[in-house]
This record gives structure tokens, C-alpha cells and sequence, in this order.
């Protein structure tokens, strides 16, 4: 059983949110402070974190940046505005997903299931769609890649990702040389099963990977954008 805990300082969406899920067989906790969640975060193991971006004591962008100095537990945040600001500063912060409100109990079962399932790099390594026979690591340039311990050098430095971003880019270096559309991308991100997933989080994503990985984000040399069709890894394997 999924052990979700819900931080969310709206009584009635909670107990909502609670009910719905527990009826799809996860067990929920709920928090509706920043200090009571960080209280159950001491005593408990939770698989995933549902974060409410404005609450009484705090916000959930600072609570989630605390939690990933020491935890790469997926985070979905739980807001009511959808402005890209908004977006890239909770995925900038380590969110891996958010929804807006108001917003439909399936989507947001949905979203919990598919980050679930890709939390971990062995699900997509089960299901054929990462090469195995990669080695240790994987050298592309300057970049260096240990799929087993989910790090990203750039000439020895480690750059910080977001489980997400690594999978992104895992998967673009993993297909180096070759253009991906954007579904094709999607699918392996998201683990689509619904109509609600909107690819301009993608764009985001991209936008993210590029600042951290390349030396000129306006003249990408790793991920280049090939116009109507998707993304291409442009460096060779060494």
C-alpha cells in the first residue's frame, strides 16, 4: 500500500481528496501546516507528497526545496494559479508535477499513478524501454551519465535534477542521434493513460534540463529542437 501524505490547509478539499483516494487503496495522512508536515515527515516513510503552494505558516515551494536537500521523494504541488512563473518556480524548486484547481479526482489519480510509476528508473529498465547494455555510465561530450545512481556530471561537476529531468534526459541521451517526437517523449515521462496530460510541461522541462546542462540555453548544442517533430540529443556516444 502507497503511503501518500497530504498537505492541504483546506478542511473540505482534504477530507475530499482523503476519501477519494483512499477508495483506490492509498493510505493517506494529512498535514495542513508546514510544521506538521515536517513533524511527519521525521516519523513516517511516505511514497509520495501531495503539496498545497499557500498554507498558514509557510509555502509549499520552500517546504518542497527543504525536502529535496535530502529526499527524492516524488512531489505533486496542489495549485490554484497555472501561470508558467508559477510552474517553473515549483519545478525549479524539485516538484516533479502539478495540478491546478479546481481540479477532477480522476486527473489527479491519475497524475499520482503515473509519477508513481515512474519514481523509479527499474520500472522503465523492466519494460524495455532503457537499454541495458549500457555499462556503468554513459559518456556524451562533457556529460556523464550513472543511470544505477541517477547522477549527471558536466566536466566533474554534478548538476542537481529532478527525478524528471534525469529521466528526460536519460531518455534523449539514450536515443543520441535520433529525433523523438514530443508523444514519443510523453509517453516515456508520463506513462500515458489519460487525455489530461497538456505538453507544454514539457516545454518547460526542456527549457529547465537546457539551463542547467548547457553553456548557452539560447543556442542549445545537446538538445536541439527539431521544428515539427519533437527533440534530438545532437552529441554522439564516446
Amino acid at each position: 500500500m502507497k503511503h501518500i501524505l497530504l498537505i492541504e490547509d483546506d478542511e473540505s478539499l482534504s477530507r475530499g481528496i482523503q476519501y477519494a483516494l483512499e477508495k483506490e487503496g492509498y493510505l493517506v495522512t494529512n498535514a495542513n501546516t508546514v510544521k506538521s508536515s515536517y513533524k511527519l515527515m521525521a516519523i513516517s516513510n511516505f511514497d509520495l507528497i501531495l503539496l498545497d503552494v499557500m498554507l498558514p505558516d509557510g509555502n509549499g515551494f520552500e517546504f518542497c526545496k527543504s525536502i529535496r536537500t535530502k529526499s527524492n521523494i516524488p512531489i505533486i504541488f496542489l495549485t490554484a494559479c497555472d501561470e508558467e512563473v508559477n510552474v517553473v518556480l515549483g519545478l525549479d524548486m524539485g516538484g516533479d508535477d502539478y495540478i491546478t484547481k479546481p481540479f477532477r479526482v480522476k486527473e489527479l489519480i491519475s497524475r499520482i499513478k503515473a509519477i508513481l510509476r515512474r519514481s523509479e528508473i527499474s520500472t522503465s529498465i523492466n519494460e524495455g524501454k532503457i537499454n541495458t547494455n549500457i555499462g556503468s555510465h554513459i559518456r556524451s561530450k562533457d556529460i556523464v551519465i550513472y543511470p544505477l545512481d541517477m547522477k549527471v556530471y558536466k566536466n566533474n561537476l554534478q548538476i542537481g535534477l529532478t527525478p524528471l529531468e534525469f529521466k528526460l534526459i536519460f531518455t534523449l541521451v539514450n536515443h543520441s542521434m535520433q529525433v523523438l517526437t514530443r508523444e514519443q517523449i510523453l509517453e516515456i515521462l508520463w506513462d500515458v493513460d489519460g487525455h489530461f496530460i497538456d505538453d507544454n510541461t514539457l516545454s518547460v522541462y526542456i527549457r529547465r534540463l537546457r539551463e542547467k546542462i548547457e553553456d548557452n540555453p539560447n543556442s542549445p548544442k545537446y538538445i536541439i529542437t527539431v521544428r515539427g517533430l519533437g527533440y534530438k540529443w545532437n552529441e554522439r556516444l564516446i
